[in-house]
């Protein structure tokens, strides 16, 4: 089976591109060049031809071209299980439409009006950034973006879930804040998000179970895998997980709801839901040390990443028979010689496309002619 791959990028008037059209085969893709010339925002690009905000976690309109009209446009041709697809996302103004009047869109194989999570059943994508080597010592919300990331690849539902439970839980909380205390409305809302928030936290824990597992059984790997990135324990956890513990699905629906409702006045002075799945976090720690990843070294930590993205990407290689399409954004930073054959080395052995940036070519040459290699500078690609 083919590798789940990205064979033509096409943008327009996104950041520094005014257009740009890429065509690549399904190999792992280098991009190498100086700092600021557009390689980020590349991966910025294919990051949005799935569900969410991309890996910059931007408003709508920041990745727009500042010399444009403020739209902006993806569309990519994607191989997925053998059979090409065409999707497409970007921020248009309908005709006539004046400034405030611009929307996202997403089209998928020549049909318009999709959302944005329907793009997970089509394109799976993990990503590491620089900014995400702080993952383990940030805030709650960036890991708990990562755990569902890497869920949407054994379950897809899991993005719309996610979505609409934000989408009630701001309608509920727009009604607490007015005053608005209708029981009836109220309790219409809390039934929904009881409903989804257990099925969210039940994908997550399963998502979970499926990583430690991968994790156990890599110590018997390839040795070289497994001397370079140490095995994370991902554990998850928040005073929702920790009230239905061993609770079946139903009764834990009954406990939230009813937590809901109790917490109405609170939730109405805070203005905000205080308690949910929306509050999780993600426990990681070094196996091996039996230490807190946030405790571990720089170098530790992103190795610990790397640990985790490869073990998701060795599971939906064996569930799915493809794995998805990673983006990782300098890379090679940090990462010793044998850290870098290893990660190359696995990519190649899982069938992997990669999207891959640095500033020095040298630190790819170990790939060799198993990618295909790209200059950046100043929005400008060529083929090496």
């Amino acid at each position: 089976m083919p590798p789940l791959a990205l064979t033509r990028l096409v943008l327009n008037d996104f950041r520094n591109y005014t257009y740009l059209k890429l065509d690549t085969d399904t190999r792992p893709v280098v991009l190498t060049g100086p700092n600021g010339s557009g390689k980020t925002n590349l991966l910025e690009a294919i990051s949005f031809l799935s569900p969410g905000r991309g890996l910059r976690r931007a408003r709508l309109h920041d990745p727009a071209r500042q010399d444009g009209d403020g739209q902006w446009v993806i569309s990519a041709n994607i191989i997925n299980q053998g059979f090409e697809h065409k999707v497409g996302s970007g921020l248009l103004r309908p005709a006539g439409g004046g400034p405030g009047s611009e929307k996202r869109t997403v089209r998928i194989d020549g049909v318009d009006g999709k959302r944005t999570s329907d793009l997970g059943e089509i394109f799976q994508v993990s990503w590491l950034t620089p900014q995400m080597d702080r993952l383990f010592t940030d805030t709650a919300g960036g890991r708990r973006r990562f755990l569902d990331r890497l869920t949407y690849g054994f379950d897809p539902e899991h993005a719309k879930r996610t979505a609409s439970f934000e989408k009630i839980m701001r309608q509920r909380n727009r009604l607490l804040k007015e005053g608005r205390m209708d029981p009836h409305w109220l309790n219409s809302l809390e039934h929904q998000m009881a409903e989804l928030a257990i099925s969210i936290i039940a994908a997550r824990g399963q998502t979970i179970d499926r990583l430690n597992q991968a994790m156990e059984e890599g110590k018997n790997g390839d040795k070289n895998i497994v001397i370079a990135f140490p095995k994370a324990l991902l554990q998850l956890t928040g005073a929702l997980e920790e009230r239905i513990k061993d609770m079946p699905a139903l009764m834990a629906e009954d406990s939230y709801k009813q937590a809901l409702e109790n917490n109405r006045k609170i939730d109405a002075a805070a203005g905000s839901t205080t308690h949910g799945p929306h509050r999780s976090d993600l426990g990681v720690f070094h196996r091996e040390k039996d230490q807190a990843a946030a405790l571990c070294s720089t170098g530790e930590q992103k190795a610990l990443l790397i640990s985790i993205i490869l073990s998701n990407a060795r599971l939906q290689a064996g569930l799915h028979g493809k794995a998805p399409v990673l983006l990782l954004d300098e890379i090679t930073a940090h990462l010793d010689r044998f850290r870098r054959c290893a990660l190359f080395d696995e990519i190649s052995r899982l069938n992997m496309q990669a999207w891959m940036t640095g500033t020095d070519e040298a630190l790819f040459a170990e790939f060799a002619d198993r990618a295909q290699f790209f200059t950046v500078e100043n929005g400008t690609l060529t083929r090496v």
